[in-house]
């Protein structure tokens, strides 16, 4: 099968719905969307399987949803990995070169990776990406791609992702139970980020924040680099939980409400404007600046947690690209506003660029992740199609690293 043959699959599994993006090389550099499917499924929580069942279950759902819609067949898909239990931290590597020459060569810079990988982790926790950042040769630093150049000491700066074990061994159960192998894994906020963010505004300095259900996915990058990444325990959901508690409703008439009436600017809102949740199957009625104020508030808790963390990386408010929203949350209206005024930063709803096909459908924020796995797995192609050798070097490295191609 060609690669203008071959269909990319990229599957996310969110705490609310499951989300398929599937896709095509119609053209070399012009990714085709074909299919798109999304599923409810209340298997997981915060990014977790805690019902392998209805997982399973929602992830069948939206894989046919995707294959009726593509006219393909799917067995095999690159998936996420989502979560609290999400961490990263910086790592240098160090090694001598290997040649007599002194001339750098590819198994140089896999060594150096390799030796960035000697941390301490906990028993239950495993390496998702291993992300080589930029090379040092001899004291000369901030190189990009030393293989070469000449030199006696590589070294290596990396941002190493990880995860529990055990929840990522949970989702995998539910993809083998599910009838579907799994070509790749990767960390949220990476695969949103592959989808939205432009090479300028990571080069400038940039945060892709990506607000799904359960989690709010957050990805630092500076100088065109991964700095920081990291998975937040709070997401859109929380929102709806919120309104549900203060209208004393269900979380069913509560997520209609936040979607039909929800704002994030309270005071764009008038004052005695009402809502009838008879319209929903409720009683009562309630102010709408009523319900913009819970959105706000919980919204606000957010955005400075975000502003938290990148505090804690030395980025607040100093990361001229900008925040780039994406995930289902970034629908809110008023949530652009809300977010530059705590940030302090140019802030921007996510809008993939580049693509063909069903471009309408996957341009919604809520499709940034399912996206940008489906780009990853294209991308992959790309870089090892054809060339037997480097296919065979890449599946040796897996087993050591998992590097995400930019």
């Amino acid at each position: 099968m060609t690669p203008k043959e071959q269909s990319y699959v990229g599957i996310d599994v969110g705490s609310t719905k499951i989300n398929v993006v599937v896709g095509i090389i119609e053209e070399p550099g012009k990714p085709s969307v074909i299919g798109v499917g999304s599923y409810p499924t209340s298997g997981l929580r915060k990014g977790v399987v805690i019902d392998v069942e209805e997982t399973v279950s929602s992830i069948s759902g939206a894989v046919e949803l995707a294959e009726r819609s593509a006219g393909v067949h799917i067995s095999n898909a690159t998936i996420n990995i989502d979560g609290s239990h999400v961490a990263s931290l910086n790592s240098r590597g160090v090694i001598a070169v290997g040649r007599a020459d002194s001339e750098i060569t590819f198994e140089d810079t896999i060594r150096a990776t390799e030796a960035a990988q000697a941390i301490s982790l906990p028993s239950n926790k495993e390496i998702i990406h291993v992300i080589p950042r930029e090379y040092t040769v001899d004291g000369q630093i901030g190189i990009k791609d030393p293989i070469g150049m000449s030199g006696v000491r590589l070294e290596v700066e990396t941002h190493i992702i990880t995860g529990s074990q055990p929840a990522i061994r949970n989702l995998y159960k539910c993809f083998t139970q599910a009838g579907l192998n799994i070509d790749d894994r990767i960390a949220t906020p990476l695969a949103a980020a592959k989808a939205v963010l432009t090479k300028r505004q990571r080069e400038l300095g940039c945060v892709l924040i990506d607000i799904g259900g359960g989690t709010t996915s957050i990805a630092v990058f500076d100088e065109g680099n991964e700095l920081y990444t990291c998975i937040l325990p709070i997401g859109s959901g929380h929102v709806t939980n919120d309104i549900a508690i203060g209208l004393r409703s269900s979380i069913d008439i509560a997520e209609k409400v936040k979607l039909k009436y929800g704002y994030a600017s309270p005071i764009e809102i008038p004052e005695k404007e009402k809502i009838d949740l008879a319209e929903f199957g409720g009683e009562g009625t309630t102010f709408k600046r009523q319900v913009a104020k819970i959105v706000e508030a919980r919204l606000k808790e957010l955005f400075d947690l975000v502003r938290d963390e990148l505090r804690r990386v030395g980025k607040d408010a100093m990361l001229p690209g900008g925040a780039v929203i994406s995930g289902g949350g970034a629908n809110m209206p008023g949530i652009v506003g809300l977010a530059k005024s705590i940030l302090k930063l140019p802030c921007e709803i996510s809008s993939p660029k580049g693509l063909q096909g069903l471009v309408e459908k996957v341009s919604a924020p809520e499709y940034a992740t399912a996206l940008g796995l489906m780009l990853y797995s294209m991308d992959k192609q790309r870089t090892l199609g054809g060339n037997e050798k480097l296919a065979k070097a890449f599946e040796r490295i897996k087993k050591l690293v998992r590097i995400f191609l930019p």
